[in-house]
């Protein structure tokens, strides 16, 4: 049986709710992704040019310092990363999380949360990131009100 991380990013809680009835289901360990100058409502605000995500965004290289790290990624197989959706593809802070672990050998599963836009363009994002040191899923998009029942099906799907 693989051993399982699910690490996510969650601005709002959206994201933080679907990892961890992820967790649950495939029982799995969890490690949240923290900004280490954490993201307020104004640093959220899209609308706003200037606002804080929307110029990491507009920077290709931008990696936002994070709190923490996974320790003991040698011991799992599976990884689930979970966030938002910003800009059509995966926030910064998640290119610093992955750029910060050895995550050769593993099978990377992205997961976003979006009320419309899917995964697609972050699970590519992703691979160029990790390049050959692992395998990276076609992931999933889940709305803000995913169920307990539809990650259930998800992770079955999955097999691991």
């Amino acid at each position: 049986m693989s051993k399982v991380l699910v690490a996510f990013f969650s601005a709002t809680g959206i994201t933080a709710n679907i990892a961890d009835e992820l967790a649950k289901a495939e029982n799995a360990d969890r490690f949240e992704i923290k900004a280490e100058v954490p993201y307020t409502k104004e640093d959220l605000d899209y609308t706003v040019k200037d606002a804080r995500s929307n110029l990491e965004m507009a920077d290709e290289s931008c990696r936002p310092a994070m709190v923490g790290h996974v320790d003991n990624m040698s011991d799992y197989d599976v990884v689930f990363v979970g966030f938002p959706i910003w800009w059509g593809r995966e926030p910064s802070i998640i290119d610093t999380f992955l750029e910060a672990h050895d995550l050769s050998g593993k099978k990377i599963v992205p997961f976003c949360t979006s009320g419309t836009t899917g995964v697609e363009k972050a699970v590519e994002h992703i691979k160029g990131i990790v390049g050959d040191a692992a395998t990276v899923s076609e992931g999933k998009r889940l709305g803000s009100d995913g169920t307990k029942e539809e990650v259930k099906l998800w992770t079955e799907l999955l097999g691991f």
